[in-house]
């Protein structure tokens, strides 16, 4: 039982440490849309990855990139709103990947663990790929972290003080492709978002600063994989949805019991 366990609950728990800070500032710039389509996308990476045989992985952080550089290069243009554009390429690559893995009859492939996740299939293998792109995230959110916050506050301040925005942010999304990548493993495609999102709004409940808020955004996604992972185990459920099920439960107590901060 241990053996089984064991690599997918650090896996899982990798994947929230890494989330919770991520998903601060999804939350502070308003980009859970964004996210949501890096999520969608991840599918279309998978597939590309498995039709020239590489690591799925490297194709969803190529997919995810592309799509981080075309949003950057478009965002100036006036014919399209943002968040029509973000639907547009959020189904759009869901739809192309689901069509691709349709189509390949040589290659099995475990559609609803793409969805979904299959944390309990990880090994000690993947935990090795996932620990080492998990180092290198957080050293690059280490060196942005400042940068980002500045932007997050204003972007005309931070432009002013020197800060090249447009190279920040798309460093920023480059992280975030990388954890969706993880994340597809851990809670699938479809869920990725939740993670970045709930335990960081759980966490603004609660933090007086920033920093405080990614520690506790962490800690409560690692609490959700933990208790997933449980319940997932006792109950014979999915554990990717038994993991957001989870963060929105600990969000849901800290709504309602926790004081306000502004109160």
């Amino acid at each position: 039982m241990i053996e089984l366990i064991l690599p997918a609950l650090l896996v899982g728990l990798l994947l929230a440490a890494l989330a919770g800070p991520l998903g601060c500032f999804v939350v502070w710039s308003r980009m859970a849309y964004f996210g949501d389509t890096l999520a969608h996308s991840a599918l279309l990476g998978i597939a590309l990855g498995l039709l020239v045989q590489v690591n799925p992985a490297i194709g969803v952080i190529a997919v995810s990139a592309s799509i981080a550089l075309a949003l950057t290069v478009l965002q100036g243009q006036r014919f399209i709103a943002s968040d029509t554009l973000l639907g547009i390429m959020a189904h759009g690559t869901l739809a192309l990947g689901l069509v691709l893995v349709s189509l390949m009859d040589n290659v099995r492939v475990d559609l609803l663990g793409l969805l979904f996740g299959d944390l309990l299939a990880s090994n000690y293998g993947d935990l090795i790929w996932v620990g080492g792109l998990a180092l290198l995230i957080a050293v690059v959110l280490y060196f942005i972290w400042t940068p980002m916050l500045n932007i997050a506050i204003s972007q005309e301040l931070a432009q002013a003080e020197g800060i090249h925005v447009g190279a920040v942010r798309f460093l920023f999304m480059l992280l975030l492709a990388s954890v969706v990548a993880i994340g597809m493993k851990v809670v699938g495609a479809l869920l990725m978002t939740a993670m970045l999102i709930i335990p960081a709004a759980a966490a603004r409940k609660l933090a007086a600063t920033p920093e405080l808020m990614a520690l506790l955004a962490s800690l409560v996604g690692m609490s959700a994989v933990a208790l997933g992972l449980a319940l997932s185990w006792q109950a014979d459920t999915p554990a990717g949805p038994s993991i957001v099920l989870c963060a929105s439960l600990a969000f849901l107590f800290i709504f309602v019991f926790a004081k306000r901060k502004d109160g």
